[in-house]
């Protein structure tokens, strides 16, 4: 079986809890992604998403820049371990309808990245299609 370490993507770009929301959403845009990881150093803490930008800091009208990324990033974000299977990182990914996964080592420190492109990419094409169709399907509202 693939494992994740085999397929991730390494020398991911992070940003600090201190950072600010600008820096953030700076470094989100330039790289063109949705999502960046929140390290102390090398270890996750969590994660910062455009999302959390618009829902977190905008919506409740945050001083972007002067706010650190720890106020609104989200604390209790999913990660892989880099020597879990590829399979068992997208059962995760599809449960949780996420596209991407931090990965770390056994201390917790970051060592790469895990989206669903990078398991069409470089694993089996196949592989990431199912957890797609579920990570796609629409959210149901919460208040019904």
């Amino acid at each position: 079986m693939t494992q994740v370490h085999e397929v991730m993507t390494r020398g991911v770009r992070t940003v600090a809890p201190g950072d600010t929301i600008v820096q953030a959403a700076k470094a989100l845009e330039e790289l063109e992604v949705g999502v960046l990881p929140v390290c102390d150093g090398s270890r996750l803490v969590g994660v910062v998403t455009d999302r959390d930008i618009a829902v977190r800091g905008v919506a409740r009208e945050i001083d972007l820049g002067a706010s650190p990324v720890k106020q609104i990033m989200t604390a209790d974000a999913y990660w892989c371990y880099a020597d879990d299977t590829v399979d068992e990182a997208l059962s995760q990914m599809s449960a949780v309808q996420i596209r991407r996964l931090p990965v770390v080592d056994r201390d917790k420190r970051l060592v790469g990245i895990l989206s669903l492109g990078d398991v069409a990419a470089k694993g089996e094409a196949g592989a990431a299609a199912d957890p797609l169709g579920r990570i796609s399907e629409p959210a149901r509202p919460k208040h019904l």
